[in-house]
């Protein structure tokens, strides 16, 4: 096709005239009657941090479901969550696939234990998981407490257990978990972040 100047000039003027009414809403009705539904509209958002690292990501997981009965939720998408004031929405390569993560059929769902000299692992309740844990806990610290240097100085100390808090948590969550572990005497007691 030979375009000369003025061809092209008015065929110019006339995409700029149609592109400037489409922008100011005179769009033809066929153009307007299919609607594309976003894939993501109909999802339950909820906001997570991500598992992978001691960096604390935030990420938003979309869960497809209702919430009727006997219907159960399933996360179809993971991405990083704008708001947040560590990633601001980006995640590295790790927390982008968090996706196969949640979908893995290795994925341990519930609390297991596997007693002394046995070879396999028996699944527990999470109320009887952490009554044991709180139990262990208590028995070592009645066993091992020391309210009292041999010179009769108050120590008030646990020295036979330590705590490693995660780094991932919010400074007030930090604040709260370290008067914890130092109202129970424990001097053992390190945060993620510093590892």
């Amino acid at each position: 096709m030979d375009m000369n100047r003025r061809h092209f000039f008015r065929v110019s003027g006339a995409g700029l005239v149609g592109s400037s009414l489409v922008a100011m809403g005179f769009s033809p009705a066929a153009a307007l009657a299919e609607v594309r539904q976003y894939k993501l509209a109909a999802t339950t958002v909820t906001r997570q941090t991500c598992t992978y690292c001691s960096v604390g990501c935030g990420i938003l997981m979309y869960a497809l479901g209702d919430g009727v009965k006997n219907a159960k939720l399933s996360v179809i998408h993971v991405e990083g969550d704008p708001d947040h004031p560590v990633n601001r929405g980006t995640l590295c390569p790790k927390g982008a696939g968090l996706l196969d993560f949640v979908h893995s059929p290795n994925r341990l769902l519930y609390p297991e234990y596997r007693a002394p000299g046995a070879k396999e692992w028996q699944r527990l309740s999470w109320d009887d998981a952490l009554t044991r844990i709180a139990k262990l806990l208590k028995d070592d610290r009645d066993a091992n407490f020391q309210a009292k240097t041999q010179d009769g100085l108050t120590v008030n100390r646990w020295l036979t257990t330590g705590m490693l808090a995660a780094s991932a948590s919010s400074n007030e969550a930090g604040y709260i978990t370290y008067k914890v572990a130092r109202s129970w005497g424990l001097l053992a007691f390190d945060n993620q972040a510093r590892v």
